[in-house]
């Protein structure tokens, strides 16, 4: 039986909020995404207009990670997950965000991150302090690695396909458009700018609200 993993964002397609904006939101000063702007504007990768947005941060710890279960982890991710692995399908996160958040919600959730947990993370590491704030830095592997975004989301499709498994993608922003072009249309699952990214290539795919749709679809396929 041929191998299946299902590669997925995690800002905005496993959480209802992405972090950057909560932050900028409740945290830090109007001219916040500023950085973000001008990441849209083409003036700033996508990495170094989230880096310098978490590097403002200076709130105390409780409070941050206060705000990271405002983020809204989809409610039955845990139990979609189970169901997936039942069912034959390895799940992968690859974010361009940060895996100091992105681990610590997973594992509120009661997730086992690793080779043989649950689940695997792909992120860009990170550490945070009052001092400094949250600190991000880009992978150290290079197969994972990107310029843009810090990790390589199309890569990590690019790694498990070369190793002959099916592979599934989801996600909802610009930057997954690269990795969702990698999976076939019946594969492919995106919500919010990543659809409207794909329709305007005239790509097919599978659209969602929520991961659990993208879970209950793969599980009955």
């Amino acid at each position: 039986m041929r191998q299946s993993v299902l590669v997925s964002d995690f800002d905005g397609t496993m959480t209802n909020n992405d972090f950057y904006k909560l932050a900028a939101a409740r945290l830090l000063p109007a001219t916040a995404l500023e950085s973000w702007q001008a990441y849209r504007e083409g003036r700033l990768t996508h990495f170094e207009a989230l880096r310098q947005i978490f590097s403002q941060i200076r709130t105390p710890v409780a409070e941050l990670e206060a705000l990271i279960h405002e983020m809204g982890l989809d409610a039955s991710l845990a139990g979609d997950i189970a169901r997936l692995r039942k069912a034959g399908w390895q799940v992968v996160v690859t974010s361009a965000g940060c895996a100091w958040y992105i681990e610590r919600l997973l594992t509120w959730a009661g997730l086992e991150i690793g080779p043989h947990g649950d689940l695997e993370v792909y992120a860009n590491p990170g550490s945070y302090s009052e001092q400094t704030g949250l600190v991000m830095s880009r992978p150290e592997n290079p197969l994972f690695r990107s310029q843009e975004l810090g990790v390589n989301k199309a890569g990590v499709v690019a790694q498990y396909r070369k190793q002959g498994f099916q592979v599934a993608y989801a996600g909802d922003g610009w930057a997954d458009l690269d990795a969702a072009l990698l999976v076939g249309p019946d594969l492919r699952f995106a919500k919010a700018d990543l659809a409207q990214a794909l329709r305007e290539r005239g790509e097919t795919f599978h659209f969602f609200e929520t991961w659990t749709e993208v879970a209950a679809a793969l599980v009955a396929a």
